[in-house]
Protein backbone atom coordinates (compact mmCIF):
# COMPACT_ATOMS: atom_id res chain seq x y z
CA UNK A 1 0.00 0.00 0.00
CA UNK A 2 1.18 3.82 -0.55
CA UNK A 3 1.43 6.30 2.02
CA UNK A 4 -2.05 6.69 3.65
CA UNK A 5 -3.70 10.48 2.96
CA UNK A 6 -5.79 12.26 5.23
CA UNK A 7 -9.67 12.63 3.39
CA UNK A 8 -13.11 13.43 4.02
CA UNK A 9 -16.63 11.89 3.41
CA UNK A 10 -16.58 13.33 0.20
CA UNK A 11 -12.72 12.45 -0.43
CA UNK A 12 -13.59 8.91 0.00
CA UNK A 13 -16.34 8.52 -2.16
CA UNK A 14 -14.56 10.96 -5.18
CA UNK A 15 -11.64 8.56 -4.61
CA UNK A 16 -14.01 5.22 -5.21
CA UNK A 17 -15.35 6.41 -7.86
CA UNK A 18 -12.23 7.56 -9.59
CA UNK A 19 -11.01 3.54 -9.38
CA UNK A 20 -14.55 2.56 -11.24
CA UNK A 21 -14.25 4.99 -13.86
CA UNK A 22 -10.78 3.91 -15.00
CA UNK A 23 -12.81 1.51 -17.38
CA UNK A 24 -15.73 2.45 -19.25
CA UNK A 25 -17.01 -1.66 -19.15
CA UNK A 26 -19.13 -3.76 -16.95
CA UNK A 27 -17.57 -2.83 -13.20
CA UNK A 28 -18.10 -5.43 -10.50
CA UNK A 29 -16.69 -3.78 -7.01
CA UNK A 30 -16.78 -5.12 -3.65
CA UNK A 31 -17.32 -2.40 -0.66
CA UNK A 32 -16.25 -4.76 2.48
CA UNK A 33 -16.67 -3.68 5.89
CA UNK A 34 -17.84 -4.77 8.95
CA UNK A 35 -21.03 -4.03 10.04
CA UNK A 36 -20.41 -1.09 12.42
CA UNK A 37 -18.27 0.23 9.30
CA UNK A 38 -21.66 0.64 7.19
CA UNK A 39 -20.23 -0.85 4.13
CA UNK A 40 -24.01 -0.49 2.60
CA UNK A 41 -23.81 3.12 3.08
CA UNK A 42 -20.88 4.06 1.74
CA UNK A 43 -21.94 1.56 -1.37
CA UNK A 44 -25.16 3.47 -1.47
CA UNK A 45 -23.39 6.95 -1.28
CA UNK A 46 -20.93 5.90 -4.52
CA UNK A 47 -24.20 4.66 -6.47
CA UNK A 48 -25.30 7.92 -6.64
CA UNK A 49 -22.25 9.43 -6.96
CA UNK A 50 -21.79 7.40 -9.63
CA UNK A 51 -24.72 9.00 -11.88
CA UNK A 52 -25.32 9.62 -14.99
CA UNK A 53 -23.61 6.06 -15.17
CA UNK A 54 -25.44 3.86 -14.08
CA UNK A 55 -24.99 1.49 -11.41
CA UNK A 56 -27.00 -1.05 -8.97
CA UNK A 57 -26.26 -1.72 -5.22
CA UNK A 58 -26.69 -5.05 -3.97
CA UNK A 59 -26.24 -6.10 -0.02
CA UNK A 60 -24.08 -9.11 0.65
CA UNK A 61 -26.98 -10.10 3.11
CA UNK A 62 -29.46 -10.58 0.79
CA UNK A 63 -27.18 -13.16 -0.51
CA UNK A 64 -27.04 -15.37 2.97
CA UNK A 65 -28.31 -19.26 2.95
CA UNK A 66 -31.28 -20.18 4.23
CA UNK A 67 -31.14 -20.19 8.33
CA UNK A 68 -31.16 -24.10 8.65
CA UNK A 69 -27.84 -23.56 7.09
CA UNK A 70 -26.78 -20.86 8.48
CA UNK A 71 -27.54 -21.64 12.21
CA UNK A 72 -26.44 -25.46 12.25
CA UNK A 73 -24.35 -24.61 14.84
CA UNK A 74 -25.93 -22.15 16.83
CA UNK A 75 -27.67 -18.98 15.89
CA UNK A 76 -24.24 -17.13 17.46
CA UNK A 77 -20.98 -19.46 16.12
CA UNK A 78 -19.08 -16.86 14.98
CA UNK A 79 -16.82 -19.22 12.34
CA UNK A 80 -19.88 -20.05 10.68
CA UNK A 81 -20.49 -16.48 10.06
CA UNK A 82 -17.68 -16.22 8.46
CA UNK A 83 -17.48 -19.36 6.69
CA UNK A 84 -20.93 -20.24 5.36
CA UNK A 85 -22.96 -17.69 5.88
CA UNK A 86 -22.95 -16.03 2.35
CA UNK A 87 -24.26 -18.10 -0.57
CA UNK A 88 -20.75 -17.76 -2.59
CA UNK A 89 -22.19 -19.86 -5.57
CA UNK A 90 -25.61 -17.95 -5.89
CA UNK A 91 -23.54 -14.22 -5.42
CA UNK A 92 -21.66 -15.81 -8.55
CA UNK A 93 -24.58 -17.17 -10.78
CA UNK A 94 -27.35 -14.41 -10.02
CA UNK A 95 -24.83 -10.89 -9.94
CA UNK A 96 -21.32 -11.40 -10.81
CA UNK A 97 -21.23 -13.65 -13.92
CA UNK A 98 -24.31 -12.15 -15.46
CA UNK A 99 -23.54 -8.71 -14.78
CA UNK A 100 -21.14 -8.13 -17.09
CA UNK A 101 -21.32 -11.30 -19.46
CA UNK A 102 -25.10 -10.53 -19.89
CA UNK A 103 -25.85 -7.29 -18.13
CA UNK A 104 -28.36 -7.96 -15.84
CA UNK A 105 -28.20 -9.04 -12.39
CA UNK A 106 -30.94 -10.33 -9.62
CA UNK A 107 -30.56 -7.70 -7.06
CA UNK A 108 -31.63 -9.77 -4.20
CA UNK A 109 -32.04 -13.48 -3.62
CA UNK A 110 -33.31 -13.90 0.52
CA UNK A 111 -34.73 -11.83 3.09
CA UNK A 112 -32.09 -12.29 6.38
CA UNK A 113 -35.23 -11.48 8.59
CA UNK A 114 -37.44 -13.73 7.56
CA UNK A 115 -35.52 -16.07 5.79
CA UNK A 116 -37.64 -15.91 2.55
CA UNK A 117 -36.56 -16.34 -0.88
CA UNK A 118 -36.84 -13.23 -2.70
CA UNK A 119 -37.62 -12.77 -6.24
CA UNK A 120 -37.08 -9.07 -7.57
CA UNK A 121 -37.37 -7.89 -11.02
CA UNK A 122 -33.93 -7.96 -13.01
CA UNK A 123 -31.90 -5.16 -13.31
CA UNK A 124 -30.68 -4.29 -16.40
CA UNK A 125 -27.03 -2.78 -16.70
CA UNK A 126 -25.64 -1.10 -19.89
CA UNK A 127 -22.86 -1.35 -21.70
CA UNK A 128 -20.78 0.78 -18.60
CA UNK A 129 -23.02 -0.20 -15.36
CA UNK A 130 -21.57 -0.67 -12.45
CA UNK A 131 -22.46 -3.58 -9.63
CA UNK A 132 -21.60 -2.59 -6.12
CA UNK A 133 -21.71 -5.34 -3.80
CA UNK A 134 -21.33 -4.04 -0.22
CA UNK A 135 -20.93 -6.43 2.94
CA UNK A 136 -18.81 -8.03 4.87
CA UNK A 137 -15.71 -10.58 4.77
CA UNK A 138 -15.87 -10.90 0.96
CA UNK A 139 -12.50 -10.39 -0.11
CA UNK A 140 -10.18 -13.81 0.08
CA UNK A 141 -13.06 -15.78 -1.44
CA UNK A 142 -11.93 -15.91 -5.08
CA UNK A 143 -15.26 -13.81 -5.67
CA UNK A 144 -14.55 -12.12 -9.47
CA UNK A 145 -14.39 -8.48 -8.60
CA UNK A 146 -12.93 -5.60 -10.51
CA UNK A 147 -12.27 -2.91 -8.46
CA UNK A 148 -12.27 -3.76 -4.14
CA UNK A 149 -12.31 -1.87 -1.29
CA UNK A 150 -11.84 -2.23 2.23
CA UNK A 151 -13.16 -0.23 5.34
CA UNK A 152 -10.82 -0.62 8.05
CA UNK A 153 -11.58 -0.01 11.82
CA UNK A 154 -9.05 -1.39 14.54
CA UNK A 155 -9.97 -3.47 17.05
CA UNK A 156 -10.70 -0.82 19.29
CA UNK A 157 -12.74 1.04 17.21
CA UNK A 158 -14.84 -2.13 15.96
CA UNK A 159 -15.46 -2.92 19.67
CA UNK A 160 -16.88 0.76 20.24
CA UNK A 161 -18.86 0.54 17.59
CA UNK A 162 -20.50 -2.76 16.91
CA UNK A 163 -24.04 -3.19 19.21
CA UNK A 164 -24.07 -5.05 22.07
CA UNK A 165 -26.31 -7.79 20.06
CA UNK A 166 -23.59 -8.06 17.26
CA UNK A 167 -20.82 -8.70 19.52
CA UNK A 168 -20.11 -12.38 19.47
CA UNK A 169 -19.22 -11.68 15.84
CA UNK A 170 -15.97 -9.83 16.66
CA UNK A 171 -13.82 -12.67 16.78
CA UNK A 172 -14.73 -13.16 13.43
CA UNK A 173 -14.18 -10.22 12.35
CA UNK A 174 -10.91 -10.43 14.09
CA UNK A 175 -9.77 -13.39 12.41
CA UNK A 176 -11.00 -12.14 9.09
CA UNK A 177 -8.64 -9.60 9.57
CA UNK A 178 -5.47 -11.95 10.38
CA UNK A 179 -6.15 -14.65 7.76
CA UNK A 180 -7.71 -12.61 5.22
CA UNK A 181 -5.75 -9.58 5.07
CA UNK A 182 -7.85 -7.16 3.40
CA UNK A 183 -5.66 -4.26 3.60
CA UNK A 184 -3.44 -5.90 1.69
CA UNK A 185 -5.46 -7.22 -1.00
CA UNK A 186 -8.22 -4.56 -1.50
CA UNK A 187 -7.14 -1.47 -4.12
CA UNK A 188 -8.31 0.80 -2.04
CA UNK A 189 -8.51 0.92 2.05
CA UNK A 190 -10.42 3.06 3.68
CA UNK A 191 -9.41 3.71 7.45
CA UNK A 192 -12.40 4.79 9.01
CA UNK A 193 -11.89 4.74 13.44
CA UNK A 194 -13.00 8.65 12.71
CA UNK A 195 -15.66 8.44 10.24
CA UNK A 196 -15.51 12.10 9.54
CA UNK A 197 -11.88 12.11 9.13
CA UNK A 198 -10.53 9.53 7.28
CA UNK A 199 -7.82 8.45 5.49
CA UNK A 200 -7.61 5.95 2.44
CA UNK A 201 -4.10 4.31 1.04
CA UNK A 202 -4.59 2.91 -2.23
CA UNK A 203 -2.60 -0.17 -3.58
CA UNK A 204 0.42 0.20 -5.71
Amino acid sequence: MADIEPSTPAGVVAAIVALICASHERVRVAIDGAPASAPERLGAEVVEALAPRRGVLIRADHFWRQASLRFEDGRHDADAWLDHWLDEAALRREVLDPGVERGWVLPALRDAVTDRSLRPALVELPPNGVILVAGSALLGRGLPFDVTVHVHLSYAALARRTPEDQAWTLPALARYEREGNPTAQADLVVRADDPLRPAIARRE
